[in-house]
């Protein structure tokens, strides 16, 4: 009986194996120290992170900067020194409205220090009164400026010059280093319109 079994190769026929490495394997024979490196360096990355962690949880608390300690009452400007006063321009009276009563738009402003309010506004003249709007106690901040609409209605003619040069409000100040009263001379165009204002008021002529 004929049997056919596995092809011996014939002497000095067989194929040489690479040198270090076992039949039938594939598996990396390179050297311990080469495959330990990549781990070392991840356990290295791990254990400064968490060095960082436990620094930053440790770490002392810095007090937060204290606030500016605000200027004393007396290192402040008196409100006189920072309010400014000026003539804008006649103002329209509504219609229908007795030639008695006229009125003027005047600008304030702040320059700096603490906000200023505005507690009343009068003239000299016995025979006239006035009114703002807005209405006092108003205030005003620092850097700002303020339209204000003053109404002055004439009850007696008698009493006011037609003529005055040099016409002035008293206005009344506050801010929270002290209470002034300051006089505003508000310049000859002032002085010319309120004239006119009179003499229309006092007179007949209406217009």
């Amino acid at each position: 009986m004929n049997a056919i079994g596995p092809v011996e190769p014939g002497e000095g026929t067989a194929v040489p194996r690479p040198a270090g490495r076992r039949p039938g394997t594939g598996r990396d024979r390179r050297p311990t120290a080469l495959r330990r490196r990549p781990l070392a360096a991840a356990l290295t990355a791990a254990l400064l992170l968490a060095a960082g962690v436990c620094l930053y949880a440790t770490r002392p608390d810095v007090p937060s900067p204290a606030p500016p300690t605000p200027p004393a009452p007396s290192q402040l400007p008196f409100p006189a020194q920072v309010v400014d006063v000026t003539f804008v321009g006649p103002h329209a009276p509504p219609p229908g409205a007795a030639p008695q009563f006229f009125a003027f738009e005047l600008l304030l402003s702040v320059d700096a220090g603490p906000e200023v309010t505005v507690t009343r506004v009068s003239q000299p003249y016995a025979g006239m009164s006035v009114a703002t709007a807005p209405r006092t106690p108003f205030r005003t901040r620092a850097g700002a400026a303020r339209t204000i609409v003053i109404t002055l209605h004439v009850t007696e003619c008698e009493t006011v010059p037609e003529n005055d040069g040099l016409p002035f409000l008293d206005v009344t100040l506050r801010n929270t280093r002290a209470i002034q009263e300051q006089s505003f001379i508000l310049g000859p165009r002032y002085a010319h319109a309120l004239s006119r204002a009179l003499q229309v008021a006092c007179s007949n002529d209406s217009g």
